[in-house]
């Protein structure tokens, strides 16, 4: 099909989609609340309804206090029983299909339900709003005179007691329909292929002779494909091996640590990089800008949101709001109620809203992935933005880290310990700490605080790891490729103290 038919229906589908996208940002609230009682009616015959008399909730107020916040420890039990097979538990259609998941605290699977309503009506409906809104930002796209080379998980799917379980994109590649293959690189026999290293091996040979116009996937993963690339080939920059390449869609993590890496393989300043935000459970929002990385949240997938503000997140004090309630600059917990049957549920993930007219977020960080151990508060997106400095100032390139409290002992006072793998090292270790510790007193002045005159905090500690430690430790606990990521920030010493041991094994 011509480029310009192409781009002219997807125009025609993007006129047609923003009708309903002005409704959400005109009435963002009102849409909200409206999907959460189509929710709400659709459940009440459920297992779950009926407990909570889902039919007799008639504003916010009553759902917000007879159902529970909940984890995926409160409701795994229902969700065991739907994966055996029972029908209507926590949604009243049939679930197929489970996400499973252990993210990054926990070596337990989770098995996110995936509904056909959250299969069509979020993932897929969010891939096509992201194209159109990127067309819409781009009329001089060539995006589809190629193929999208997509980089997902590396687990098949798993089918029992009728139902399948697998990476979530291994879900979504088993349901496309058949003609984005044609659009799409790797082959799924290859994207689907359970062994890592062997993939990464067949996804080179198979994508380095396509015309690929697109990139799609977790910005760490892709990063070691496309050095995996450029070795194979003997190329230093992406574009002498597909020429038209245009644009990246990432997600998953934080792109800050990897923005230098990438603008040096990929030198053309006209390049685009989006950002998106999904997880198993959902896909949340989506860059509809091209001059800012904020996010927009999408209202109408299915999904109904609160929040829990982080100061107040696990206390007796906790306050959980609506979407009409949130305030920009503050970092919130996520609460998720889905088309999905997850009720009331915390996804694990805070974010910040930038502005509430539209509503637009930047993903902050993970409820469990932050440092708390003296009241100073440090939260990834403060130690990303930090790191990212302080490597520009030293001229120094980091590959992977991850960070952890030393404890106060007796007399001594407590720390930050801090394991850093560089592609690039700094000079000299001591003067990037200095400026590591000044940038986060800058940048958060609960911790500013703690470590004035090293009343709580001491000057943190730097160690400097081998070469593919964090590659190492994922593959000792098959935890390579997919979403799967390092723990960055860990109020506890669990997975710092492994690491500076497998940092120090021959």
């Amino acid at each position: 099909m011509p480029i310009p038919l192409v781009n002219s229906i997807a125009s025609w589908f993007l006129k047609k989609r923003f009708h309903q996208i002005e409704l959400f940002l005109k009435y963002p609230n009102e849409v909200q609340n409206e999907l959460l009682f189509q929710l709400l009616s659709t459940a009440k015959d459920t297992e779950i309804g009926k407990t909570y008399d889902f039919s007799s909730i008639t504003n916010y107020k009553t759902f917000s206090e007879r159902i529970p916040i909940s984890s995926y420890e409160d409701c795994q039990h229902m969700i065991e029983r739907s994966r055996r097979g029972e029908h209507n538990i926590f949604w009243p259609h049939p679930i197929r299909w489970f996400a499973k998941s252990s993210g990054t605290t926990n070596a337990k699977s989770k098995f996110i339900p995936v509904s056909t309503e959250s299969l069509e009506d979020c993932h897929y409906a969010a891939s096509k709003d992201l194209l159109c809104m990127y067309l819409n930002n781009n009329e001089d796209s060539q995006l589809f005179t190629g193929k999208s080379l997509r980089l997902g998980g590396s687990k098949e799917l798993y089918k029992e007691n009728g139902t399948a379980f697998g990476d979530l994109s291994a879900i979504l590649i088993d349901n496309m329909p058949f003609w984005a293959e044609f659009s799409s690189t790797p082959s799924s026999k290859v994207s689907l292929m359970s062994d890592w290293e062997i993939k990464m091996q067949a996804i080179v040979e198979e994508t380095r002779n396509e015309n690929v116009t697109s990139l799609a996937g977790v910005p760490s993963w892709m990063l070691v494909l496309l050095n995996n690339v450029l070795d194979a080939t003997g190329h230093e920059s992406l574009f002498d091996i597909w020429p038209n390449l245009e644009v990246y869609f990432h997600g998953g993590v934080s792109f800050v640590p990897y923005v230098d890496q990438y603008k040096a393989i990929l030198p053309k300043s006209n390049f685009r990089y989006y950002e998106i935000y999904n997880a198993s459970e959902g896909f949340f929002a989506i860059q509809d800008q091209n001059s800012s990385s904020e996010l927009l949240l999408m209202l109408d997938y299915g999904i109904f949101y609160e929040f829990i503000p982080m100061h107040s997140y696990g206390s007796l004090d906790q306050k959980v709001i609506p979407l009409s309630e949130v305030e920009v600059g503050i970092n919130y917990a996520v609460i998720i109620t889905t088309n999905a049957g997850l009720w009331r549920y915390k996804i694990g993930d805070t974010v910040r809203f930038t502005s509430i007219n539209p509503y637009r977020i930047k993903v902050s960080g993970r409820t469990k992935h932050h440092i708390n151990a003296f009241g100073e508060e440090l939260i990834i997106e403060n130690a990303e933005d930090a790191l990212r400095e302080v490597c520009c100032s030293t001229n120094a390139e980091i590959v992977d880290y991850t960070a952890a409290p030393i404890f106060m002992n007796g007399k001594e006072k407590g720390s930050h310990e801090w394991l850093i793998e560089f592609k690039k090292p700094p000079q000299d270790l001591k003067t990037f700490n200095t400026l590591l510790d000044t940038k986060l007193k800058s940048l958060n002045s609960d911790y500013e605080a703690k470590r004035l005159n090293n009343m709580t905090l001491n000057m943190p500690t730097i160690h400097i790891a081998r070469e593919h430690l964090f590659y190492d430790w994922l593959k000792q606990h098959d935890k390579l490729g997919g979403q799967h990521k390092i723990p960055r920030l860990s109020n506890s010493r669990e997975y710092m103290d492994e690491l500076l041991r497998l940092n120090t094994s021959p």
